[in-house]
């Protein structure tokens, strides 16, 4: 087994969730948020996890994002147990192979669209020439090229979220996590963001994870989880965890 990103093997599931348990709190007041929960995501699928508030699907999402870890079980990225890394470890797999989009889109409100892009760059000390090229084609990308000088607060709310695709693809991430994206989006720009994903994951080969309320949006998704009571309660492409 491989024990850092760098050393990640292109072979077998990108993602695997062995038997993850997490508990908040202890004694009387210990909450169990995720239970015994077995899956994998094969590299170039869309997955929309679903569930009602409490199931868990937002601690999964967190432990995906190497943003919380397991009590117990086993995370697999790419081959890398993830509980064997150490914090930094961790750090450098998200800047690296991981890609996030918010339902409040978490956009820094006096900087450009294009600065914005740019900032995961900066992470990872792209020099500023280069930086402006990747974040300008990743602006050109989600369709609005055009408005790479305006701030946040001079866009609509699908344009701000297409900025927010683009700062998480611009990097190339392995995966694309998106909780709740169209949540703040009326239905027109919600289906124009749905479109938009689905064209990363069909023509890139872009892994997607999405969490949503919606069986609307969920239906953009290949496959789709669903969770309850911190397990997962229906899952097509369950086949279990290696």
């Amino acid at each position: 087994m491989t024990d850092s990103p760098e050393e990640a093997s292109a072979d077998g599931p990108l993602i695997v969730f062995n038997g993850v348990t997490k508990v908040y709190g202890r004694g009387a007041a210990a909450m169990r948020a995720l239970d015994r929960v077995d899956f994998t995501i094969d590299r170039g699928e869309f997955v929309a996890v679903m569930g009602p508030s409490g199931s868990g699907k937002s601690t999964c999402m967190n432990i995906l994002g190497c943003l919380d870890t397991p009590t117990d079980g086993v995370y697999r990225f790419d081959g890398v147990d993830v509980g064997s890394l150490s914090r930094d470890q961790r750090a450098l797999l998200r800047r690296h192979y991981l890609g996030f989009v918010f339902q409040g889109f978490n956009l820094l409100n006096r900087t450009s669209a294009l600065e914005n892009v740019e900032l995961p760059l900066i992470y990872r000390k792209v020099p500023a020439r280069r930086r402006r090229e990747l974040a300008l084609a990743a602006l050109e990308a989600v369709g609005i090229g055009g408005w790479a000088g305006h701030t946040p607060g001079e866009l609509s709310g699908g344009q701000q979220q297409r900025v927010a695709i683009a700062r998480a693809i611009v990097s190339e991430p392995e995966v694309l996590l998106a909780d709740e994206p169209t949540g703040n989006l009326d239905t027109a720009r919600s289906r124009e963001i749905m479109a938009l994903l689905t064209d990363f994951n069909r023509q890139r080969g872009l892994t997607i994870l999405m969490v949503t309320h919606e069986a609307e949006m969920a239906a953009y998704a290949g496959r789709r989880i669903q969770f309850r009571d911190g397990r997962i309660d229906t899952d097509p492409g369950a086949g279990g965890a290696s």
